[in-house]
């Protein structure tokens, strides 16, 4: 199997970084997968599921969100605000934002506030997907 480097950098810290064979992920114009040998690109990423083929064939989900994604002939690259994997989710927490969110945007209240709320809930929304795809990896 053909590998490349990836890496995974949030602001707290270095999320993964290793050999793979492919990554896939959502760009602002849609799902990509990104495979040895891909050309030379940079782009926005949405927030959504980021899926991971280790060296040994077998995948890997997490969340992430916001972010930029770099292509070079050497090594992938993922810039994003925050990162998880499965077991990293506070379900909790997350069915909380979702909540809170899903009100805000029935409150019909100013624009920003109801762009803000929907932008939180597709978070918790994919956190809670991630989350549930806990032992299928």
């Amino acid at each position: 199997m053909n590998l490349f480097t990836f890496e995974v950098y949030t602001p707290y810290r270095l999320f993964f970084k290793d050999s793979v064979g492919v990554v896939v992920l959502t760009l602002t114009d849609g799902e990509i997968g990104i495979y040895p040998g891909h050309a030379p690109f940079t782009a926005p990423v949405c927030t959504g599921i980021l899926n991971i083929q280790d060296m040994k064939g077998r995948w890997r989900k997490a969340f992430t969100t916001e972010g930029i994604l770099e292509v070079t002939h050497h090594k992938t690259i993922l810039l994003a605000d925050a990162a998880e994997w499965p077991e990293e989710i506070d379900y909790e927490r997350a069915l909380r934002a979702k909540e809170r969110a899903e009100e805000r945007i029935k409150a019909k209240s100013f624009r920003f506030e109801v762009d803000s709320a929907k932008s939180k809930l597709k978070r918790a929304a994919f956190r809670i997907q991630v989350y549930g795809m806990r032992g299928q990896q």
